[in-house]
């Protein structure tokens, strides 16, 4: 192990000591765990635990340490719980078998019964793969399920993990225009194909892993090992991935290793009776921000069981990698609330969660073990150093974080100044900072953005105008905000990051929030869904926008511009004008409200014959035909000029 990581930031030598206890810290626990063992045998837990079948019969097994004795029930004793003993073993396992193949079968409900200080606890096992609730008393149960055994054919071996991600986020249940929940099935029939369209080689599927409260977006998972009932199938869940990868798309799991439903029927809380078992115990166990519960990373039966969890979901589901959820509240013991991180010193205190960084090492060694083209991303905001460093550099291993002051960013800008204020200098400046040699996923907006009590971009331009003003035709309302929507979009995605990242529908300007079925709206689902035929109504300018989005993605994809640095040519405050090259394209932007500039100087990085390939301002992106796509401007030392229409955005090509 080295500290390469100090040579390509030489802010962090007075943190050398800091550095290295980091990586002792890795090697010290992956010894203690391992041995000479390798990482991917050691991660197989859900080969044990769990419910499988053999060749007598099923046999059940449980890790619950504090458990004075254990049951096994269900349909298949009649709910009998007591008629089940389970054997306890060492190091605090349960394990019970039972003879005939036909004592269990798939689709029977069963729970664990645990026994502690004398009280019977009803519980689902942990490692469980399916967990459906009853729909007359709203329990949650266990079912025998085959996906770790079932005959699917897989069909993706070709496959290949996308070089530069163009991430498309989605949510499985409410990606239908109607009012339920949809499912794994009309996702692959019916989305995967607009996906696929659009240009993005990535999606990042959300609230996979069960959990039971519908409104949590999927971040208080209860059953980890569980792919949500609410859509379907397992199987359904493995053909939309194998139908997705030969599309050519990978697929990435937003996985919530960060904390944990506190419910105790439900999920891991309390499972042997006590609050320690998998959590830190007293108030270290709680967020109080989330009400969720907070993992040991600490004890090594709980890293094993994150570790196993992440093998299962690429050796069973095929994911090609992992988009960390909460990575930032994971890292500190008071989770980053309320700071700004504005010194290297609030990386390396006693405020850092050490045992969670090298947790995040060893989950980084496992995926990129188990599969070297696998794709990690962090949802870190503190910009800790080294998160997307090699762990042999002294990095924690992610290959991309997000860029999760972009949207801040945007949101500022567009909340506190009428565009005609805009600073292009800061502007400029936070789409191009971030760590050296670290790749950053660059995004306008997240699922985060469209959330109720915020606001999209395209809402927060247009705001009540959208509900009447859409259709095609004049308004100024509508114009400014189209105009700066696809401006915003397209600087950020070529500037932003070395991978680009867009929730669903807001490509098309999708409007109004994201409001989950809840007592306080009547449990409905008019505001969680997406209505797909906003943009397929040729009447309307949210296909205008979506055309614009499918331009964009195409034009970076095929010139490969995130593999590419960005060097400016010209930034003018007062015009509102912002100029820079990526490789032989030159970006020109003009986001003056007013003013329209004829013959402004364009400087480029290369002399020779430019075209215009790309235009915000073309009419079937729902603009006004005022740049000439057909000229052929010749540069002359290093530039040429031309005309800048205000609110556009033009992409020259060298020829």
């Amino acid at each position: 192990m080295s500290l390469k990581i100090l040579k390509i930031d030489p802010y962090l030598k007075p943190y050398e000591e800091d550095l290295q206890l980091r990586m002792d810290n890795y090697v010290n626990k992956r010894k203690e765990l391992l041995g000479d063992a390798d990482i991917t045998d050691f991660a197989e837990g859900y080969k044990y635990f769990g419910i499988h079948p053999t060749n007598e019969g099923w046999v059940y097994r449980e890790w619950a340490p504090a458990a004075e004795k254990m049951y096994f029930t269900g349909d298949f004793n009649n709910w009998d719980i007591y008629a089940n003993e389970m054997t306890r073993l060492e190091n605090g396992v349960f394990e019970i078998k039972l003879d005939g193949k036909d004592t269990l079968r798939v689709g029977q409900k069963v729970q664990a019964i645990v026994i502690h200080n004398g009280e019977t606890l009803r519980r689902i096992p942990t490692y469980a793969t399916r967990v459906v609730q009853d729909p007359e008393n709203f329990i949650w149960c266990a079912e025998v399920d085959d996906v770790l055994y079932d005959d699917f054919e897989w069909t993706d071996h070709n496959h290949r993990i996308a070089a530069t991600p163009y991430i498309y986020e989605c949510h499985i249940g409410m990606a239908s225009e109607d009012y339920k929940v949809a499912s794994y099935r009309e996702f692959t029939v019916n989305v995967l194909p607009r996906i696929k369209k659009l240009g993005y080689n990535t999606i990042q599927i959300m609230a996979i892993m069960e959990h039971p409260y519908y409104g949590s977006f999927g971040y208080q998972v209860s059953n980890f090992f569980a792919a949500s009932s609410r859509y379907g199938s397992g199987k359904d869940l493995k053909e939309l991935i194998n139908t997705a990868h030969r599309m050519g798309i990978t697929v990435l799991l937003d996985v919530v290793h960060s904390h944990a439903v506190k419910n105790t029927l439900e999920g891991l809380n309390m499972f042997d009776g006590t609050e320690y078992q998998f959590f830190h115990a007293g108030a270290k166990g709680n967020h109080s921000a989330w009400d969720t519960k907070l993992f040991n990373y600490g004890k090594n039966e709980v890293l094993h069981f994150l570790l196993s969890n992440l093998k299962f979901w690429m050796s069973v589901y095929h994911f090609d990698g992992f988009r960390f959820d909460g990575v930032t509240s994971m890292l500190y013991h008071d989770h980053g609330l309320g700071s700004a991180f504005c010194n290297y010193d609030m990386y390396f205190s006693l405020n850092t969660d050490t045992e969670a960084v090298t947790y995040l090492q060893l989950a980084n060694e496992l995926i990129h073990s188990y599969n070297p083209k696998a794709l990690t991303i962090a949802e870190d905001m503190s910009g800790m150093p080294g998160m997307c460093l090699k762990i042999a550099d002294g990095g924690i291993g992610f290959d991309y974080r997000l860029s999760m002051g972009v949207p801040d960013l945007w949101i500022k800008m567009i909340k506190e100044n009428s565009d005609e204020n805009w600073n292009m200098d800061t502007l400029w400046w936070e789409l191009n900072s971030r760590r050296p040699k670290e790749k950053n996923i660059g995004y306008s907006e997240s699922h985060d953005q469209a959330l109720v009590g915020d606001k999209t971009i395209m809402f927060r331009l247009c705001d009540k105008e959208m509900y009447y003003g859409m259709n095609k035709g004049e308004n100024m309302i509508i114009d400014r905000g189209v105009a700066l929507h696809k401006m915003i979009r397209l600087i950020t995605a070529s500037l932003a990051g070395e991978g680009y990242l867009n929730f669903m529908g807001n490509e098309f300007g999708h409007p109004e929030w994201i409001d989950f079925p809840r007592e306080g709206n009547g449990w409905s689902y008019h505001y969680c869904r997406r209505q797909w035929s906003l943009a397929d109504n040729p009447d309307l300018r949210y296909g205008q926008l979506r055309e614009f989005d499918k331009a964009m993605i195409s034009l970076l994809r095929k010139e490969r511009l995130l593999s590419k640095k960005a060097e400016l040519g010209l930034i003018h405050n007062d015009d509102k004008v912002i100029i820079y090259s990526v490789g032989s394209l030159c970006f020109a932007f003009n986001f003056h409200p007013e003013k329209s500039f004829s013959d402004y100087p364009v400087p480029t990085a290369f002399t020779g014959k430019y075209k215009a390939i790309l235009s915000s301002d073309e009419s079937r992106f729902g603009g006004f035909n005022r740049v000439d796509t057909e000229y052929v401007y010749e540069s002359h030392e290093g530039g040429f000029k031309c005309y800048l229409p205000s609110r556009t955005v033009t992409v020259f090509k060298k020829k």
